[in-house]
């Protein structure tokens, strides 16, 4: 049996800079899926310490963009020592003695500064992060490529945006009725000394202000709760769904959103989960087990499948939750802000439009085909609807209050206003608590 032993703050560093090290290695993978892997082979590190490590290394990724700026002012290269020292200095307000002996060396190896370290941390003591001559879009956090499609998107409230994007997300948990009331959820919560809130705007949301070891709670493995954000709830809320419809979540992934419209459904009816990956709707059979869905049905979608022609017309409600550049989700995935390039959002836009055009036959007359994504960018939201609509002369947009409304109806809700003003609903960190995410819902004709 391995002992955790308690790490000093040097070793503490040192381990932050393995664990970007180890991010840097894979700039692809998401960097949640590194720092799992970088703890499970390190199990001798406690879980208080585990913690602080993933918490300073997220910050750095969260303010990453800044940061390289200052170590590029300095001619030097954005190694993860130097990037830890930044954060100590320019973030977390370290002095420079402090850091000093944060890197003396020992069981971790973080070694003492060489000069052009040295230089840095004098440079940096007492300094401010954002100061007066840091460029628009860095001072914003915000990459290049993605600036001009948030200032479209928020316009005098882009500040406000990207400040809240800086901040890290709250964990949200939907209750789900096919195993008791959002009411049971939250007693069985606070039985296991974990408190939940309702949340504003998901009839089945709750919301914990802190990290909790959720997956270990018995609400958790017995299937009362499953871990989503309140948009992606409010997402599966405007599908409409009821009992006995039929409904395909087209870009399901490991089924989130599958789960919620099923509980909708009464797990009466039929869903299909679709998914281009074959693992992830692999991954999916076990949640849907443990979450007691027995009326939804698994479609591995390949090359030339002829599935979405045999099942034209056949579907009241089609989501395409659609891949994106997850915009909308920076507080919660820092690094792909950082993975993300504008390459990667002229293709996502082309995929996104090939997808809606594909599924768009699915749909019967008078059911609704539900677009979303986890972005805030105009390009893959309201611009990729109204092209769609464009090209689509059979198809019309279904207003967001009636949408809202039917949908709260459906599942015998009293009457609430929808949560934004328009057509669609747009919601953001700073101005809904939630990630940012999009929802068009459009009415095939007939």
């Amino acid at each position: 049996m391995k002992v955790a032993v308690f790490m000093t703050p040097s070793a503490r560093i040192a381990a932050t800079v393995a664990l970007l090290d180890a991010v840097a290695s894979a700039p692809r993978r998401p960097a949640d899926a590194t720092a799992n892997a970088f703890f499970r082979e390190r199990r001798y590190i406690g879980s208080g310490d585990r913690r602080a490590v993933a918490e300073r290394a997220w910050g750095i990724l969260r303010q990453r963009l800044r940061l390289d700026w200052h170590i590029a002012r300095l001619g030097l290269p954005p190694t993860p020592r130097l990037l830890v020292m930044a954060q100590l200095l320019l973030v977390e307000g370290w002095t420079r003695d402090g850091v000093l002996q944060g890197f003396p060396g020992g069981r971790f190896n973080a070694g003492p500064p060489d000069p052009g370290e040295m230089a840095a941390i004098s440079a940096w003591a007492g300094a401010k992060l954002t100061p007066p001559e840091m460029p628009e879009g860095i001072a914003l956090n915000l990459p290049a490529w993605a600036l001009e499609g948030y200032r479209a998107r928020f316009g005098a409230e882009l500040p406000q945006a990207a400040a809240a994007m800086d901040q890290a997300a709250p964990l949200d948990l939907r209750a789900n009725l096919l195993r008791g009331t959002r009411e049971q959820a939250m007693a069985a919560l606070a039985a296991e000394g974990i408190p939940a809130e309702p949340m504003a705007y998901s009839p089945w949301g709750l919301r914990i202000p802190d990290r909790r070891p959720i997956l270990a709670s018995k609400a958790f493995t017995d299937g009362l709760i499953e871990i989503q954000d309140e948009g992606s709830q409010l997402i599966a809320l405007l599908t409409g769904a009821r009992p006995g419809m039929r409904v395909a979540d087209y870009c399901a992934g490991a089924a989130g959103k599958t789960l919620a419209v099923a509980a909708m459904m009464g797990n009466r009816g039929r869903i299909t989960a679709c998914d281009v990956s074959a693992t992830r709707l692999e991954g999916a059979v076990k949640r849907l087990r443990r979450a007691g869905v027995d009326n939804a049905e698994r479609h591995l979608l390949e090359p030339g499948d002829r599935w979405v022609k045999r099942r034209a017309g056949q579907f009241d409600c089609v989501l395409v939750d659609a891949p994106c550049t997850g915009a909308g989700t920076w507080r919660r995935n820092p690094d792909a802000r950082l993975r993300t390039t504008a390459r990667d959002l002229e293709e996502l836009v082309t995929k996104q439009r090939d997808i809606l055009d594909h599924v768009a036959q699915l749909v019967r007359p008078g059911g609704r085909l539900v677009y979303a994504t986890c972005s805030v960018l105009p390009e893959e939201d309201g611009m990729q609807v109204q092209g769609f609509l464009s090209r689509h002369a059979d198809y019309e947009v279904a207003p967001l209050a009636e949408a809202w409304a039917e949908a709260r109806a459906g599942q015998s809700l009293p009457e609430a206003p929808p949560p934004c003003p328009g057509p669609w609903m747009e919601l953001a960190p700073h101005s809904h608590g939630t990630d940012g995410f999009f929802a068009a819902v459009l009415r095939r004709k007939g």
